[in-house]
Parts: C-alpha cells; sequence; structure tokens
C-alpha cells in the first residue's frame, strides 16, 4: 500500500539532498531541538532488507551484561548490513533495571536507534523467554528506512475506561494525531508500529487518533507496555520513559500482510494462532524477508504449556524466517471479524495475536 503523501522538494535542494545521501550513506537526523523525532537514511529501492533477532535469558539478575550480550549477538547476526533501528522487547522488573539494561544494548549499539518497550516476554523463530528476558529486532539493511516519534504524558494511566472513557477517547485520539503527524513521512511508507503506555480496552482510542492522520487503511500494528504497577515503559532513542507513546514507520520497497485472531482458551489460543500465521504469510508478496507477533499475555497465561502457541506458529513460518514477538497488555492489528470496523484495517483490543509479514 502506498501513501498518499509524497515529498516535494525544488530540484535543486533534491539533487543536493540526492547527493549528500549518495549510495545510501550511513546518516541520521533530527529536527534541530526536536528530541521526540528522529529518521534513519531513507530506503534504497530494491537495496538489502535484513532482520535478524537476539533473545537472551538473564539468569544471573544482571541485566547490564544481559542487554550487552543481547546487541553483541544481533551486531553478530546483522554482519555488514547497516542498522537503521532496534526494537527492545525486554521483561526485567522495576526500572533500575530496565535503564541498566538498556544501558548495556546501547554499550554496544547506537542509542539514537534504540527503541521498544516493557513486555512480559519475547519469542522468536528460536524459542521462548519469559521473565529476565531481553529480545531484539534488528533493522537493517539499506532497503529499508525507519522514522520515528515519541509523545510524553498521556495522562491515561490513573484514569479507569469505566468512570473516565470520555476523557480518555480525547486524551488519546489528541496523543495519537500528534505521534502521526510528527513522523517523518515518505513516498513509500509501509508500515507503522505502535508502543504504548495505554493498554486495552484504551488502546483503541490511541489507534484512532493515529489514523485520523494515516488513514483507516494504512498498516498499523504493535502493543501495550506492561502494566502492572512500575512497569509501564516505553523506550526511546535507549531512554525509558513512561506515561508515552512511540511510533515508528518503516519504509521502503516492500509490502506488508496482517492478521490478526482472538482466542481465551489453551486449544483456541494455539489454533488461532497457528490461523493468523498462516494467512499472513499466505498473502504475503515475494519472500517473506520477516515477521513480527504482538500477542496478549492474557493468551500466554491461559496455556498449559507457554512454548505450546510458538510450537504451532512454527509449523507454519519455520524455525529460519526472523520472528520477533513480544506478550503485551493490549495489541494493534487487525481485529477478530467481532470487533472489525468497516473500511479499517487495524484497531487497538486485547486477547488477540497480530502478524506482520515484511515481504518482497
Amino acid at each position: 500500500m502506498r501513501s498518499s503523501w509524497s515529498l516535494r522538494l525544488p530540484c535543486r535542494r533534491l539533487a543536493a539532498l540526492l547527493v549528500l545521501v549518495s549510495v545510501c550513506g550511513l546518516w541520521a537526523t533530527s529536527a534541530p531541538g526536536a528530541d521526540d523525532v528522529w529518521r534513519s537514511a531513507p530506503a534504497c529501492g530494491a537495496r538489502p532488507l535484513v532482520f535478524r533477532t537476539a533473545l537472551v535469558e538473564d539468569q544471573n539478575e544482571q541485566p547490564a551484561a544481559a542487554g550487552k550480550a543481547a546487541a553483541e549477538k544481533l551486531k553478530q547476526a546483522m554482519g555488514d548490513a547497516p542498522l537503521r533501528a532496534v526494537l527492545v522487547s525486554e521483561c526485567f522488573e522495576d526500572a533500575e533495571n530496565k535503564q541498566a539494561l538498556l544501558a548495556g544494548v546501547c554499550s554496544v549499539l547506537p542509542r539514537e536507534i534504540v527503541f521498544g518497550q516493557a513486555t512480559y516476554g519475547s519469542f522468536t523463530q528460536a524459542g521462548c523467554g519469559g521473565f529476565d528476558t531481553v529480545c531484539l529486532l534488528g533493522i537493517g539493511g539499506e532497503g529499508v528506512g525507519v522514522a520515528a516519534a515519541l509523545v510524553r504524558d498521556l495522562g491515561v494511566g490513573k484514569l479507569t475506561f469505566e468512570q473516565h472513557e470520555a476523557e480518555i477517547k480525547q486524551r488519546l485520539h489528541a496523543a495519537g494525531a500528534k505521534l502521526a503527524s510528527q513522523l517523518a513521512r515518505v513516498q513509500d511508507d509501509r508500515l507503522a508500529v505502535l508502543l504504548a503506555d495505554a493498554h486495552s480496552p484504551k488502546n483503541q482510542y490511541l489507534v484512532e487518533g493515529v489514523q485520523q492522520v494515516l488513514g483507516g487503511q494504512f498498516p498499523i500494528t504493535g502493543g501495550s507496555a506492561n502494566k502492572n504497577a512500575g512497569q509501564t515503559f516505553v523506550v526511546f532513542q535507549g531512554r525509558v520513559l513512561a506515561d508515552s507513546a512511540v511510533a515508528l514507520m518503516l519504509s521502503g520497497d516492500f509490502r506488508v500482510t496482517l492478521a490478526g485472531r482472538k482466542a481465551m482458551d489453551n486449544d483456541q489460543v494455539i489454533a488461532t494462532a497457528r490461523e493468523a500465521a498462516i494467512q499472513a504469510l499466505a498473502a504475503a508478496a515475494g519472500k517473506p524477508h520477516a515477521v513480527l507477533a504482538f500477542n496478549c499475555a492474557g493468551r500466554r497465561g491461559k496455556l498449559k504449556r507457554p512454548a505450546d502457541e510458538l510450537e504451532a506458529i512454527q509449523t507454519v513460518l519455520g524455525r529460519e524466517l526472523p520472528l520477533f514477538g513480544c506478550y503485551c497488555a493490549g495489541e494493534v492489528g487487525p481485529v477478530d471479524a467481532s470487533e472489525k470496523r468497516p473500511g479499517v484495517l487495524s484497531g487497538g483490543s486485547g486477547w488477540h495475536v497480530m502478524f506482520t509479514v515484511i515481504g518482497r
């Protein structure tokens, strides 16, 4: 899907810009004085797409060491491919441990490209990780560009849906629209990834705010940060932030296909994970390069054996295709039929697994 937005520059300025970024040089920019927006080098046509994952489970209560080990593992896996951005899913207790973890990650990888959130655990093509686990997704290669934006002070953490729904809706509509409007846009934008301290059912209103800018049919996926007290953090350029939301925009010469399913008991959690993976993969354009899976922590809690859901996914995706999965407090993507709104691709909900396949 192509965005209707296009970049228009006078010819001389465009020529100068092309010289500046010739052969897709490794540069990144932020608007002067704007700490809450960032973008990588632009995508370059059909140049390589490289997605890799790294999962480290810390057994010695040393989050900094775990972060460093995961970053080194990812850096090795990326090889010579330039890293555009790194997505973090981490499940360490308390802010100081999260900060130590990120310090470890950023001792190896550039801080300005590190984004993510606190989750209830992670999974990749290689296996599952629970508490005290960090998972990294490397987004790289000259065929992908990434823009990022941050919105602070959502102000809905202490509001209940039962008593304050109207205020939650107003605040998150405004926050979502602001977040999307801050993203640097280009014509080949393909996928928005939304990470927020706004758990289900609040996340639906944040998605609606983003869609006020991007449109109802633009592909959006993502998840809500861990909602437990003291864990509701997102990560923007290596910084731990509460009461905030982060959006990443991936651009390039590739296509994305999305599928979501809802379930609330052991057998259906397993079955729907397999069904959604089949749907997303079957619709993929060309060769699949990576899969994102934002899953519900509640679904995981219904499983007799947490690995069963991943094993069902692996029967579809295999164990080689890079898979970045995390357990959230609300998911963003195509909701199940009972919750779907006409003319809208993605919504915010709970009890879902949301798959996105990136292919070319």
